[in-house]
């Protein structure tokens, strides 16, 4: 058989390549993208596949060798169109029209086995158009936190990307904000779309209300099914999409997460969360907490997500309103703070475990719980996994023994505040009856994981890699992060 023909036959029997990929944002026309081709690398080392996505592809992943990742992700053979997608966006609340997928491209639309539509995004993938004089590479520690963010962040109920697959590229990549030469890599990220805030504020700019009213039918088609035949669609559409944003950052907030970069380039027309650079979450309750170096006023710290969300949202109605009334879209905005606090203040209560209730002891206590956790300084997410290591049904009996085996909180009677957290809380138990008193020792074990992925434990597995290329201590971590642990 000849050469040529048995790469063919490589290609053919590629699960990845004969997925059924529909061409929903291609088939728009290019003013909204530019065909490009991908970089080829020196090497190709498959270091992460997800297979528990596979399975929403219709996929086995026994079915599934490493080879069809490289030959896919890696090598891009047998894949065409591939697309950099235009953008703009307000960058640190400055405006920046010189944007777009700079070291990336849309590899595909596939429909998952929920009949939703997800597209396939490449980060490291080589330069674009719109490089703007970068490389278009990712590091290797850039993938590696990628991964970590997504699935700690899925687990955890955030609304999010999640990553497909990295793979080791063998360059050398020099960096001012890591040790260089460092390593490269180019990762494949699973979203419901990455169409951004950023793509309609570029078609404002550019006096295109026509490309914007054409991209946006497309997106409710696409995304907002259910408005497609409503009168007032375009208004529904603002107004969902603040809700889900809203509630995106109250999933963020109680994940104890801080995006770190919220530029409207990173925010998502689906409300969901991607991109993950200099991401952290956070140790203590800090609400001042800022994740990036560079974000030398804290404009993006952990405390001001919500405000951050809610300018970009209102930011974005000037690419809108060719579209939309602006007074529907101002309505729309109202809603914000409300869908927020609903979202935070549930999770929150789940977190204290409470899957459902409503009551005035319970908003008391997630705004004590939160005024403890600021005044105490107690590591945030110990807390929380410790009352799920030490929850037991005598806290029904005594308000000193809630969390008496545990080192991370104040001896009772030493701080005023936590026993009257205790007490609370020991009201609120019995409020509910014994045989319910299970149900919540489980909800406190799901909504509190035990491995948290803090920036010395992304450090600690970051070492072996960069020491001895062992790669183990990261799929443990992994795997402590997909099974809850």
């Amino acid at each position: 058989m000849a050469l040529a023909e048995t790469e063919n036959n490589k290609i053919s029997d590629n699960p990845f390549l004969n997925l059924n990929y529909e061409s929903a944002l291609e088939a728009l026309g290019n003013d909204y993208y530019e065909e490009v081709a991908a970089a080829e690398f020196p090497q190709h080392i498959l270091r992460w596949r997800n297979d528990s996505l596979l399975n929403r592809l219709g996929l086995n992943p026994e079915d599934v060798a490493d080879e069809h990742f490289i030959t896919a992700f890696g090598k891009f053979e047998g894949r065409k169109p591939l697309l950099a997608l235009r953008y703009h966006g307000y960058q640190f609340g400055e405006y920046n029209p010189f944007l777009g997928d700079g070291r990336g491209f849309l590899y595909g639309q596939v429909r998952s086995t929920d009949g939703e539509l997800y597209d396939f995004g490449t980060k490291g993938s080589g330069k674009t158009p719109y490089s703007r004089g970068g490389d278009g590479m990712l590091t290797l520690k850039g993938g590696v936190r990628e991964v970590l963010a997504a699935e700690a962040l899925n687990y955890m109920g955030v609304r999010t990307s999640r990553c497909l697959s990295m793979i080791e590229t063998g360059l050398s990549l020099w960096r001012g904000d890591e040790p260089s030469p460092t390593r490269s890599s180019v990762m494949v990220r699973m979203s419901r779309s990455h169409i951004r805030f950023g793509t309609f504020e570029r078609l404002h700019y550019i006096r295109r209300p026509d490309l914007a009213k054409k991209l946006l039918d497309r997106v409710i088609e696409l995304y907002y099914r259910y408005l497609v035949d409503e009168e007032e669609k375009y208004a529904l559409f603002y107004t969902d999409l603040v809700k889900r944003t809203a509630e995106l950052v109250g999933q963020w907030m109680a994940a104890g997460f801080c995006h770190a970069v919220l530029n409207t380039d990173n925010m998502s027309i689906t409300g969901e969360s991607f991109d993950y650079g200099p991401y952290a979450f956070i140790p203590t309750y800090q609400p001042n907490f800022t994740a990036a170096y560079f974000d030398y006023y804290g404009r993006y710290c952990y405390g001001h997500q919500p405000s951050i969300c809610k300018w970009n949202l209102e930011t974005l109605q000037e690419s809108l309103k060719a579209i939309i009334e602006p007074s529907d879209m101002e309505s729309g905005l109202v809603s914000f703070d409300e869908h927020y606090h609903r979202e935070y203040r549930s999770l929150m209560l789940k977190k204290l475990g409470f899957e459902k209730i409503d009551s005035p002891e319970a908003i008391e206590l997630f705004n004590l719980t939160i005024q403890f956790l600021l005044e105490s300084k107690v590591e945030y997410h110990k807390f929380f996994s410790e009352m799920a290591r030490t929850f037991s049904s005598k806290w029904r009996d005594d308000p000193s023994l809630i969390m008496i085996d545990s080192d991370v909180v104040p001896v009772s009677g030493s701080s005023q505040l936590f026993d009257d957290w205790c007490i609370l809380y020991h009201k609120i138990l019995n409020s509910f009856d014994i045989d319910q008193i299970n149900a919540i020792a489980q909800t406190l074990i799901r909504y509190n994981p035990k491995t948290v992925i803090l920036r010395p434990v992304i450090e600690s597995i970051w070492e072996p890699i960069v020491r001895e290329d062992n790669w183990q201590p990261f799929y443990e971590l992994l795997a402590r992060i997909q099974s809850g642990e």
